[in-house]
């Protein structure tokens, strides 16, 4: 089989508090968006590199792998981003092929994790996404307080059956992107590309992830990621 990667990459990361987005912070030799697609420059069955870029992005460019990606103009929103870079994929996609789409910010991805969601779902007809089962009691802020730092509890949410969505997901081509396009009609911004796929009645699979597999959002993170990357790299 053969798979196409989309990776938005247009945020301006503000919560992180640098100089430059967040895929760009050097981590270990590298910057974060290097070692997020990592693994699949690495991998045959990639057909092409569609990367999602702000419009100000002016560090891509300084890149050495570059060449190795096209580039397109990516959104406001996640879901924006990815539709941009899936369009430009038109013409070379066929509609039931397999898109995979990877956070620039999730720089620890294990080649395992990869070759599991590509294997397990390789014959199922939507796709689905690595996830990690939720482990912590999880605690709901009374409305109004969940931007405050100090929040009062609402309740205690009943975690059974819960996972955090991680990526890649992966998705057929013209599944997907009708699926954006229906939510981008009804003014609906969709938080990642399953939730996309659910609005329209689909149900994606869950395929078990590794807890490492984070996502740089502050500066802690990035010495988390810098802790697994040297345990998994020597």
């Amino acid at each position: 089989m053969r798979y196409w990667l989309v990776m938005p990459a247009a945020g301006a990361g503000r919560r992180f508090g640098a100089d430059r987005p967040k895929q760009y912070a050097q981590l270990e030799g590298r910057t974060v968006i290097e070692w997020a697609l990592a693994p699949f420059l690495r991998d045959a069955r990639c057909a092409r590199i569609v990367v999602a870029l702000g419009p100000a992005d002016e560090y891509w460019e300084r890149l050495p792998l570059r060449s190795r990606a096209l580039t397109v103009v990516g959104g406001a929103e996640r879901s924006a981003s990815v539709r941009s870079a899936l369009a430009g994929l038109a013409g070379e996609a066929q509609p039931p092929d397999w898109v995979l789409v990877h956070d620039a910010v999730r720089p620890c991805l294990d080649a395992q994790d990869l070759e599991r969601l590509v294997t397990r779902l390789a014959a199922h007809p939507v796709g689905g996404v690595l996830a990690v089962r939720v482990a912590d009691t999880l605690k709901r802020a009374q409305p109004g307080s969940a931007a405050a730092e100090d929040c009062a509890i609402e309740a205690t949410q009943e975690r059974a059956g819960l996972w955090r969505a991680l990526t890649p997901q992966m998705f057929r081509y013209a599944a997907l992107c009708a699926a954006l396009d229906q939510a981008h009609a009804a003014e609906r911004s969709p938080s990642d590309e399953a939730q996309a796929l659910e609005w329209v009645g689909a149900r994606p699979l869950l395929i078990a992830g590794a807890a490492s597999n984070l996502k740089v959002t502050t500066a802690e993170d990035l010495v988390l990621a810098a802790a697994i990357l040297r345990a998994r790299h020597g």
